[in-house]
């Protein structure tokens, strides 16, 4: 039995580590017996706050004969003497003689309002299905039968939540491990630990991975045997897609859960449950009201930790004299959640590339200027630019092939943010161009013809073949080539492909396809 270091209270050596994980409130163990708690009184622990320690010694000397109740003894009272309402008869009544204080965790006390309000339960997890009351993931958790798994789901929407609830639901020893700090020497003493854990005590272990599309080649295989004979589960939460960042092989022994992005009703709700909570300590002013919570429930895009950290700032900014609720706003800045190097950037590049093909110039402007404000390449949209001019307006109209290379060209010597300009004056005349994707698709159906067997090394026929040698001409290599300028019009009889391919065609006569959106013709 050793005491906390932070609380103070009597907790198992066993436990020490689960105690404090668990912000100091389970694992406390308390005597049994007079018995114990003199024992206790006696043998101050090593760990135990040096104002505690002669505290003990203190007890010791003056021994409380008090009789015990549940364990512990009782606090000391003092008479205290009243009158009845007739003012006749005094009474007296047993009274502490100082209120008993609350006590508060240093840790969570320091920690942002973000933190204080993460869910407990699964009850309090608000806009994910999956642990709902009929989620597939909370049968499992309810069960017992929490398997290893990927969590995939944008900033705030509750990752790292259901994880600390899933460890805490089934007892099981929690671990939080993240790339930067933890290498492969480290990830195997956890393995060694959760081993002897689980061989002595029977608890299982869940190892929690943040971010774990950031860890090395090395450091995910290193999961791969652990996971694989159950000796630990792993939680691993990636806001990236999994089937790219994570190695196939743990990926298939893990099951991958989608996460919802939050809608503002759920954000609010998570606010409003904020302000019941959270709010007498802060007092805000009346400008933190209704219609600023949904100001900040649409800021924070469907992000819970954005969210509750502009609510604990609007808070503190709402007391200072003389603001406005505008100028309350305006000091609630926005920076819009883009990565150059995820799904952020793919999505909204494939987004914009796809208003072009569609002939839609207003959508291509919102991803063009979406992409520019979030400090995206300009010359990376550029050189999409130069595809999309052949690869979806073509041979309709093939000037676009020059003004896309000239706004490149553009892009390169003036820089933003004049040249944005360029890139919208091509953005806007390629969406209202017409389409063609004759030569695309005919490319298309060269690549598939020599898929084929025994397509891809035919011979070359005979006269398109060059002889720049004696040999060459000798053995017949374009003798019988016939040079189209020497005939009319160009026109001749002659073969070009090989003679197995002969008669096939691979570029179609329609510039785009034949088929009849059913949905454009409900909207006539």
């Amino acid at each position: 039995m050793v005491s906390c270091p932070i609380c103070s209270n009597s907790v198992s050596s066993l436990k020490i580590n689960d105690h404090i994980d668990s912000n100091c409130q389970n694992f406390i163990e308390e005597p049994t017996s007079s018995g114990d708690s003199s024992q206790k009184a006696q043998v101050p622990s090593f760990f135990q706050p040096t104002s505690a320690r002669k505290a003990s010694s203190q007890s010791n000397s003056h021994i409380d004969s008090s009789p015990l109740q549940n364990g512990n003894r009782k606090r000391p009272l003092v008479l205290e003497a009243d009158t009845t309402p007739n003012g006749n008869n005094k009474v007296t009544r047993e009274v502490e003689p100082y209120p008993k204080k609350a006590k508060v965790n240093p840790l969570k006390k320091a920690a942002p309002l973000a933190e204080r309000m993460r869910p407990q339960t699964l009850d309090e997890v608000c806009g994910q299905d999956l642990v709902g009351p009929q989620g597939v993931l909370r049968g499992l958790i309810e069960n017992d039968r929490v398997p290893s798994m990927i969590l995939w789901g944008g900033p705030g929407t509750g990752k790292t939540t259901i994880a600390r609830v899933i460890a805490s639901m089934v007892g099981s020893r929690f671990v939080e491990i993240n790339s930067t700090s933890t290498g492969v020497a480290e990830c195997k003493k956890i393995f060694s630990d959760a081993r002897s854990e689980l061989s002595l005590t029977g608890r299982k272990t869940i190892i929690f991975c943040d971010e774990i599309h950031r860890f090395s080649k090395s450091q995910q295989d290193v999961f791969l045997g652990p996971v694989e004979s159950g000796q630990v589960t792993l939680i691993g939460a990636t806001t990236e897609n999994p089937s790219f960042k994570v190695q196939s092989a743990l990926l298939s022994r893990c099951r991958a859960f989608t996460l919802s992005k939050l809608t503002d009703d759920d954000v609010q709700s998570i606010l409003y449950r904020a302000l019941r909570e959270e709010g007498p300590n802060y007092s805000p002013s009346d400008l933190v009201d209704d219609e600023l919570i949904n100001y900040l429930a649409k800021f924070s895009d469907g992000d819970a930790r954005t969210s509750l950290n502009l609510l604990e700032l609007a808070m503190d900014l709402s007391k200072r004299p003389g603001i406005t609720k505008e100028e309350l706003k305006r000091s609630l800045t926005r920076t819009l959640v883009y990565d150059r190097a995820g799904d952020q950037h793919y999505d909204t590049i494939s987004a914009f590339h796809k208003s072009i093909r569609g002939s839609d110039p207003d959508a291509a402007l919102y991803y063009l200027a979406r992409m520019i404000q979030s400090g995206e390449d300009p010359l990376y949209i550029a050189r999409r630019l130069i595809v999309v001019a052949s690869e979806d307006i073509g041979l309709a109209d093939n000037s676009m092939i020059t003004l896309a290379i000239s706004t490149h060209s553009a892009v390169e010597k003036v820089g933003l943010p004049e040249a944005r300009i360029n890139l919208a004056h091509a953005t806007v005349a390629m969406a209202l161009s017409k389409k063609s994707t004759r030569a695309y698709r005919g490319l298309n159906s060269v690549f598939a013809a020599l898929q084929e067997p025994g397509t891809a090394g035919l011979p070359i026929p005979i006269h398109l073949r060059n002889a720049p040698t004696r040999l060459m001409k000798e053995l017949g290599y374009g003798k019988e080539y016939k040079y189209n300028p020497h005939y009319v019009n160009g026109e001749v009889a002659q073969e070009y492909l090989p003679e197995k391919l002969q008669g096939r065609k691979f570029l179609e006569d329609i510039d785009l396809g034949h088929q009849v959106d059913p949905d454009l013709r409900n909207q006539r």
